[in-house]
């Protein structure tokens, strides 16, 4: 039987690939879920949607077997896209499943190999703190998958991969010596979408949660620099830590001032060189690794190559330049 599945926050950097591989199944058909008209036609149906409203969103179910949670943003918007979206589902009361993205966020600055039963800390941050919460909210609707990603990149990420080759060509990153160490518990975007994928062909799955990354992940410092090859910003540079320092101290703050004037103002903020924030330098020194093998047994997961994907993704982005 035909599953119809909708997509909140389809037109996002994750959404647009769980709308490819659910196409791609041939027993779902996607539904892009947007706040307003796709630009091209995509050759889906699309519902407009502000998923931060229950009524918005009740309307939008009609006739789903499945709601696929992609929509990001800032602390309130995860709350409240959470909470309308479990208030939507509960009042069908039709057992419309949920695949709700949470993140490796939540385990705050935990250290080691964490699995899917370490106990949650909202120890790092506003976002750490939402993304518990609304995991929480999630998981209190009994047909809800939930998933924790660690840092999804691939040739559109705007975080992991986009942001990270501008700083590594302007030379801003690149070696971070002790700094560096950490735990870089990337995932591709399509495993991420396969797992998902994956979680909806098990009714078995609901109410499991699933840790995203790929095994054995190496440092910060290992991926800056295999990173920095494949874009061929080579030499890497040394970063050392008095720079490190300034860059989080003086330039983040006005960085991040600039971008936010840009976007009152309407003006394009892709031209402005992104901040370096202390919640970034504190990752790159966390000696933290998701356990992933709850997928790996049940989803079947095999996790994307890391160095065939950086060079897909280092070639489309230094296109694009």
């Amino acid at each position: 039987m035909q599953q119809i599945v909708l997509v909140l926050g389809a037109g996002g950097f994750i959404g647009k690939e769980v709308v490819a591989a659910l196409a791609a199944t041939g027993w779902a058909t996607p539904i892009l879920g947007v706040r307003r008209p796709p630009r091209e036609p995509s050759g889906f149906q699309h519902r407009i949607v502000d998923a931060t409203n229950l009524t918005s969103v009740e309307g939008a179910l009609e006739g789903v077997s499945a709601v696929v949670d992609c929509v990001a943003g800032g602390a309130d918007t995860i709350a409240a896209s959470t909470a309308a979206l479990v208030g939507a589902v509960s009042r069908a009361n039709r057992g419309i499943r949920v695949m709700h993205l949470s993140s490796m966020a939540v385990y705050g600055s935990a250290v080691g190999l964490v699995d899917e039963s370490t106990a949650v800390r909202g120890d790092i941050g506003p976002y750490g703190v939402a993304k518990i919460a609304a995991e929480r909210v999630a998981l209190e609707y009994a047909h809800t998958t939930a998933f924790r990603p660690g840092c999804v990149y691939g040739p559109t990420s705007p975080q992991w991969s986009i942001r990270i080759a501008q700083l590594l060509l302007a030379r801003r990153l690149g070696d971070l010596g002790p700094a560096g160490d950490g735990g870089c518990n990337l995932v591709h975007v399509t495993d991420v979408a396969t797992a998902i994928v994956r979680a909806l062909q098990q009714p078995a799955t609901q109410g499991q949660i699933f840790n995203l990354s790929m095994p054995d992940p190496p440092t910060w410092n290992e991926y800056l620099v295999r990173y920095a090859k494949a874009l061929r910003a080579v030499p890497v540079k040394r970063i050392h830590g008095r720079n490190l320092r300034l860059e989080t101290k003086l330039l983040a703050p006005v960085l991040k001032i600039l971008e936010i004037g840009a976007g009152k103002l309407k003006m394009n903020t892709g031209r402005l060189p992104p901040p370096l924030p202390p919640s970034l330098l504190r990752l790159f020194a966390q000696d933290i690794r998701l356990d992933t093998r709850h997928a790996e047994t049940v989803l079947g997961m095999r996790w994307r190559p890391l160095d065939a994907a950086l060079q897909e993704t280092a070639d489309v982005i230094t296109r694009r330049a």
